[in-house]
């Protein structure tokens, strides 16, 4: 997972999530990766438009949504 941490973050690849919130919902995210640690993962969401922190222990999955596309695809 790392692996995809790190080429969303250099290559602003926006990844597809799936995620159990705080409040045990599960939601789907579409984001791009800003920063990464052991515990968290601090990225742009899609979805919100804003940035924010992520559990990585509640990621349920994620993976590249396209090659082709970036942060700029989305925003305009």
């Amino acid at each position: 997972m790392d692996g995809l941490f790190i080429r969303s973050m250099e290559e602003k690849i926006p990844l597809d999530m799936i995620y159990l919130g705080n409040n045990k919902e599960i939601t789907q995210r579409k984001l791009i990766i800003k920063e990464v640690n052991d515990k968290y993962i601090y990225a742009y969401c899609l979805l919100r438009k804003q940035f924010r922190t992520f559990k990585r222990e509640n990621i349920l999955s994620i993976l590249p949504i396209s090659e082709t596309y970036s942060m700029n695809h989305y925003l305009h």
